[in-house]
């Protein structure tokens, strides 16, 4: 009855012969004092990691007193999403994508309907540059309501040769970047706050001459490290650059906001782009834009909130690839708006798909358990999430049928799954999966969606049993095959090797012979078990049928089950399966090694 486990001999070897683990051998578990304001039941002690080298957000991030108005909102529609992939997310790679990939993975972006895209640092890449160029010589490449975005540093030639890449594209925005915060000045540009004010204007002021005359073409700006940037610093560069490149409501400036190293909680970052938000000039001819990184994994966090503090265009990368940490995902994000009823405005219908491209295109996994996209997302192990899940889908069956409509289109309310599985592509054969964590609700749902099973309550208990004992064992997943092979096993194959005929009210069973009310009571008669319960189904839409047993033999309560093209024959072998499993043929002497006969 044990799945066995598959051949792995270099597994098995290792669990034998490693050592003791080694983490064990470096890790001391805190010895300091326990605080002296610490609550009884907190007993955690003071560590030895040098904590008291970092300083902490709140001396180093500097927002003006502002009466918050982004807790009290809402998200009801989405921001213009732009990829970065391309560009920020490109250089991240260890190998970065040639012209296929990069191909492939701006193919992807219009196919899930993005309209901004920045697709490359032409002045400091030549793959990059060609890419551009072949975008804007190859009639058709970028549809008509799509923005290409390319990013250059502050610096002339590179602005040159820049827009040397982009000529030709019909609509365009050329994204100016220049670190702004206090330890980027001091250490890396070596500037004051003056001097990189006058390096910025000098950059734009080039862009601002380059692009004369041209339609379609719009500017950006990005005060890089904006999150440790002084907010008046911000303000002043800003409100500078929107009045220099003269912005209008018909040709908004975009002003990016960038968490470019994450260094404090969301809600700090959201007082900073709300603080922006009300301060910026021509609020009207601005786009305001935000681009999260995940250092401290509150990346998507920080964008939601930035949202509700007055972002209106977030910058990031499908499923979070980027340095460090990575950049915001855009995928979560937008289907994050999804599950709150908000039309993202991109197709993830075929999330496997896209999550197969960017894979492919960044040689990069996704992990197993990133939100929506991974391989077991949807999936419970656990045997009461199981059974809350089955119980949930059966409810919204009823609930699509009360409201006659197809269950695709009835509201969604199921427990354990944030989403609708399908809406993403996925059926719901990889919802439910089985191991020793296990329990009879998932258990039942397998063997319904794969064997067309449908166990009465009481034997779903009495075949987990079953199941528990099999994958303790194997200590393994068990597949729906092997699921329904272990019910064959233990239930259906247990009436093969008698020998029975039967009349209307009489049976024989291994020239044993009963009489009852109906030819099922004169087989349970014959063998010497009480029926308790009995139930039947067709399986699926093909001919066979399955008949479940619940009976009682010397005291005990077994469970039997019988398939066959005859639903007679169906209920004896599991009146048969019942008395098997009951002992009472090993005790009366009865099994026999005839085929069944009727």
């Amino acid at each position: 009855m044990n799945i066995p486990t598959p051949h792995a001999p270099h597994a098995t070897q290792a669990a034998q012969t490693l050592p003791a683990p080694q983490a064990t051998r470096t890790l001391h578990a805190p010895a300091g004092p326990v605080p002296a304001d610490a609550p009884a039941w907190n007993p955690q002690r003071g560590g030895t990691m040098p904590s008291h080298r970092y300083r902490p957000a709140h001396e180093r991030v500097h927002v003006p007193a502002l009466i918050r108005r982004w807790p009290g909102r809402r998200t009801e529609r989405a921001p213009l999403w732009v990829p970065v992939d391309l560009r920020d997310g490109n250089q991240a790679l260890a190998e970065p994508m040639d012209p296929a990939r990069k191909q492939r993975m701006f193919d992807l972006f219009l196919a899930m309907g993005f309209k901004e895209i920045e697709v490359g640092y032409p002045s400091a890449s030549r793959t990059d540059f060609d890419f551009v160029r072949r975008l804007a010589t190859t009639p058709g490449a970028v549809p008509e309501d799509v923005t290409v975005v390319v990013f250059t540093a502050a610096r002339a030639d590179l602005i040159e040769r820049t827009f040397e890449a982009v000529a030709g594209l019909p609509r365009v925005v050329v994204h100016l970047y220049t670190a702004t915060a206090p330890l980027w000045r001091d250490v890396v540009l070596g500037r004051d706050r003056a001097q990189v004010r006058a390096l910025i204007t000098e950059a734009a002021t080039h862009m601002a001459r380059l692009g004369e005359g041209r339609d379609g073409l719009r500017f950006q700006f990005s005060p890089e490290v904006f999150n440790l940037t002084e907010p008046d610093y911000v303000l002043e560069v800003c409100n500078g650059l929107t009045r220099l490149w003269d912005a209008s409501p018909d040709r908004p400036v975009i002003h990016n906001l960038p968490a470019t190293v994450e260094i404090a909680t969301p809600n700090v970052y959201a007082d900073q782009i709300e603080y922006v938000d009300r301060h910026l000039e021509r609020r009207d001819a601005v786009i305001l834009s935000v681009h999260p990184h995940n250092d401290r994994g509150t990346g998507v966090a920080c964008a939601e909130l930035a949202v509700l503090a007055g972002a209106q265009r977030v910058e990031g990368c499908l499923f979070g690839n980027g340095e460090r940490t990575g950049n915001v995902d855009l995928v979560t994000l937008a289907l994050n708006l999804h599950t709150q009823g908000v039309d993202p405005m991109l197709d993830l219908s075929d999330i496997d798909a896209i999550r197969r491209t960017v894979e492919h295109c960044n040689r990069l996994p996704v992990h197993e358990r990133h939100p929506y996209a991974g391989d077991l997302v949807h999936t419970a192990f656990s045997g009461t999430h199981q059974d809350a899940i089955k119980k949930g889908f059966a409810q919204h069956a009823r609930t699509a049928a009360e409201l006659g409509v197809p269950e695709r289109e009835a509201p969604w309310s199921v427990p354990y799954l944030p989403i609708d599985p399908a809406d993403l592509g996925r059926d719901y054969e990889a919802v439910i999966r089985v191991n020793s964590q296990s329990g009879k609700g998932g258990i039942a749902y397998l063997l319904q969606a794969g064997a067309g099973l449908e166990l009465p309550r009481r034997l779903q208990i009495d075949f987990a049993r079953v199941v528990q004992e099999a994958t303790d064992d194997s200590g393994r997943e068990v597949t729906g095959e092997e699921l329904y092979g272990l019910f064959r096993a233990e239930y259906l194959d247990e009436s093969s090797s008698w020998a029975w005929r039967v009349g209307d009210d009489w049976a024989e069973v291994e020239g044993k012979r009963g009489t009852g009310a109906g030819p099922l009571d004169a087989v349970a008669d014959a063998v010497g078990v009480e029926i308790l319960s009995f139930s039947e189904h067709a399986v699926g839409s093909g001919p066979d049928a399955v008949a479940y047993v619940e009976a009682r033999v010397d005291g005990r309560v077994v469970w039997g089950a019988g398939r066959d093209a005859s639903v007679l024959t169906a209920g004896v072998r599991a009146v048969l399966s019942a008395a098997g499993r009951g002992g009472a043929g090993e005790r009366e002497g009865m099994r026999g090694t005839h085929e069944p006969r009727s």
